[in-house]
């Protein structure tokens, strides 16, 4: 065993060949590279499936004999300066290690089939696979300054593949704002490991917590400056997990391919910071305040990302803010100490969200084909509606992982954040609560996002290809701008609801729609589209090829059965048997918590009950809200009249209440505006108030003292005439006038 970990240093380095060989490719024989680009899939997977095979070897081991291996070598030793590389394989490396190659290798074969009609598909793998090598190179390092070497790599990748389609401004800007968003963690991340550094003389994790502790315990260190220097380390983790308040570049992250975004978006790249913290647990739990202000941030973020995705219409940009408050979830279990919980929601996470992205993808290459290749329509949930029919196993696998994403058993993510809630009632009360509401929000807006794209009618721009009028097809959008009809049996109760009453004041009014059975009936089941981009013709979305429907079966089953490594079953004893308790064994006994605790079934199922009840009327709200209305309109009357009986007063209340929470939610909170006010709208003041005092008086002193130069020396010339008689003139004139000055003035 002992021979095989020497070598575990190899295993970040094995997917770097793909992106060598590409980009020698590209110099040297770009025209032969572009024509074989789809054999370029092939290497990139199976590379990643042998580290993926390396890394079960490794977890197996963990799990056999629960310890840890470090190999290091020296890279620069100076006087008492000296620089360790090497690998660590613990139970996080082998956690770590297993989600990234597995998520990567599903997301790679996927991405063969959805990116293949694009110009930089080799492109596109050269990038992955370096990001693939960096961020296992991340989790197997075994000192701060390998983590920060490859935390850059990390970002740079991050900064390539948002910034894929740079030919599009947005992307464009996309990147450069998570470039510069993380730039501010990452200093903050490389001053705290300075700080530390000077604290205890050491980079390895290992002697720098040892070290550390014995400083504490002998109280040989100012609180204040560790205090600050661990808030430091934690910047770092808070703008690469998009935690508030540096977590405005996710959303706009999405302007990348989707599988960046179900890669390094949902399961691995906004781990890192997660998994930093991890880390870093031993050190931060001696250091009084940090955990408080680590869960602090993790509350903040799991509520501020469940609002933030209420009124989303992106279906990306939904399922970002929902990672960022997910996100949030892991860092509260962090802060509160709930090592193996905030890992087990890792695991479960990251598998259910990407499994939502690739179904993500999937509609968007099915919307496209109606509207063309256009991110504002084809990703616009606001047009969707009626899918349900035409990608059947799309559906299927995206509403499982909604389900797991709300919390319902036995899907994955039940066991992970009902373990997380229960663990909030012991911390804090009040955070719980927030904890509970948030999983409620959680239910609303992932159903909200389930029901706009499946249910209904399919509700897009449509346009005859024959131009005759009878056939033509009306739909109804957001926009109002689909012509002069409105296919009024698709509004949902929600559209109604925002609806502007007499005074000003959105909220359901009486305002009624008449079903039109004519229009119905102009419903054809093959009607043809016109492709806007290539003027070719279509007919309804269609189900993605097998090797895009294939990654997420595979992602299904991981939704269905992956909670089951952190069941608690357990013995006659009380003694934990699952899974990911033994492996995480060393780990809970470093952080001195107590893994042997005997269940009580009674509470646990007191506890799911109540959690599942709350996300189970956050999906009752969705329903009620965006159900289609098909062939009556008996809900919104029956609501209607219970809002009559409502008093006028209390209507206008509750329709600022609903204006409000629109508001901040579609607006992301007025987070971006308060950034782009405060800070580049200040900056570039400040920059312009610079550029005007260097001009005009840096620059206006200089030339004024060159100018005034100039003129006087003009008017010198033309009094020297060449008589010696002349200077001596001047010269006595002003000597005397010099004198009578002194005279006059100091006597």
């Amino acid at each position: 065993m002992e021979y095989t970990y020497q070598y575990s240093w190899i295993i970040p380095f094995i997917p770097l060949p793909v992106p060598m060989l590409i980009g020698a490719g590209l110099l040297l024989f770009p025209t032969a590279t572009k024509n074989l680009r789809r054999m370029w899939a092939f290497p990139s997977v199976l590379l990643l499936s042998i580290v993926l095979l390396f890394s079960a070897h490794f977890f197996i081991q963990q799990l056999n004999n629960n310890s840890g291996y470090q190999y290091v070598w020296s890279w620069t030793i100076n006087n008492d300066f000296s620089l360790e590389f090497g690998s660590l394989v613990d139970p996080l490396t082998s956690i770590m290690s297993i989600l990234i190659t597995s998520v990567g290798v599903i997301v790679l074969i996927y991405s063969d089939n959805y990116m293949s009609h694009d110009r930089g598909y080799v492109r596109f793998f050269a990038y992955m696979s370096f990001f693939n090598t960096s961020m296992l190179g991340l989790v197997t390092s075994s000192n701060l300054i390998q983590i920060y070497i490859f935390w850059e790599l990390v970002g740079m990748c991050s900064y390539l593949l948002i910034g894929f389609w740079f030919t599009r401004p947005s992307a464009a800007n996309a990147c450069q704002k998570a470039f510069v968003t993380n730039r501010v963690g990452d200093f903050g991340l490389l001053l705290g490991i300075l700080g530390f550094y000077w604290i205890t003389g050491s980079f390895e994790f290992r002697d720098l917590f040892e070290i550390f502790n014995n400083l504490v315990y002998n109280n040989e260190v100012n609180t204040l400056f560790v205090t600050f220097c661990a808030f430091l380390l934690f910047a770092g983790a808070v703008a690469k997990s998009a935690q508030f308040p540096l977590h405005v570049w996710l959303p706009d992250a999405m302007e990348g391919p989707t599988p960046i975004s179900a890669l390094i978006h949902a399961a691995t790249m906004v781990a890192a910071g997660i998994f930093l913290v991890a880390r870093l647990l031993p050190l931060f739990i001696v250091i009084p305040y940090i955990l408080n202000i680590i869960s602090l941030i993790g509350i903040i973020t799991l509520f501020l990302g469940a609002t933030l995705a209420l009124a989303q219409k992106d279906i990306k940009r939904g399922l970002a803010y929902s990672t960022m408050s997910q996100l949030g979830y892991m860092m509260l279990a962090l802060g509160m100490g709930s090592y193996r919980a905030a890992l087990f929601h890792l695991i479960t996470h990251a598998y259910s969200k990407a499994l939502l992205f690739l179904g993500s993808g999937s509609i968007i290459h099915s919307m496209e084909a109606i509207v063309g290749y256009s991110p504002d329509k084809s990703q616009n949930m606001v047009l969707m509606g009626g899918l349900r029919k035409h990608v059947p196993i799309t559906k299927t696998s995206f509403l499982l992982g909604t389900l797991s994403l709300c919390g319902i058993p036995p899907l994955a993510c039940f066991w992970s954040k009902d373990e997380i809630l229960n663990d909030s009632w012991l911390y804090s009360p009040i955070f719980a609560i927030i904890a509970y509401s948030t999983a409620g929000l959680t239910a609303f807006y992932m159903f909200r996002i389930y029901l706009l794209t499946f249910e209904g009618h399919l509700n897009v721009y449509f346009q005859n290809y024959s131009g005759k009028k009878s056939s033509s097809f009306y739909s109804m959008s957001l926009w109002g701008k689909e012509g002069p009809k409105i296919m009024k049996k698709n509004f949902r109760l929600f559209d109604l609801l925002m609806m502007k009453n007499n005074e000003g004041v959105t909220f359901l009014n009486t305002y009624r729609i008449d079903s039109n059975e004519n229009v119905r009936s102009m419903v054809q089941p093959f009607i043809s589209i016109t492709h806007f981009s290539t003027k070719k013709t279509f007919s309804y979305p269609y189900e993605s090829d097998n090797t895009m429907l294939f990654p997420m079966l595979v992602l299904v089953l991981f939704t269905l059965f992956v909670g089951a490594v952190g069941i608690p079953f357990f013995n006659q004893e009380g003694v934990g048997l699952d899974i990911l308790s033994k492996l995480l064994t060393p780990s809970i006994n470093l952080l001195h918590q107590n893994r042997t605790h005997s269940v009580d079934w009674y509470e646990f199922l007191i506890n799911a009950v109540f959690s599942v009840s709350i996300a189970y009327c956050g999906i009752l709200i969705a329903s009620f809200l965006y159900k289609p209305v098909y062939s009556s309109l008996q809900n919104l009357n029956l609501f209607n009249s219970f809002v009559k009986r409502v008093p006028n007063k209390m209507q206008v209340l509750g329709g600022k209440i609903i204006n409000v929470i629109y508001d901040w939610s579609y607006n992301r909170g007025y987070i971006d505006v308060f950034y782009t006010i405060s800070l580049t709208k200040c900056i570039r003041k400040l920059a312009e108030l610079t550029h005007f005092f260097d001009r005009r008086v840096i620059d206006g002193i200089t030339n004024g003292v060159g100018i005034v130069s100039f003129f006087v020396g003009e008017c010198i010339k033309y009094v020297g005439g060449g008589r010696i008689s002349s200077y001596l003139l001047v010269y006595v004139s002003y000597v005397l006038i010099f004198l009578v000055i002194f005279f006059y003035f100091f006597n």
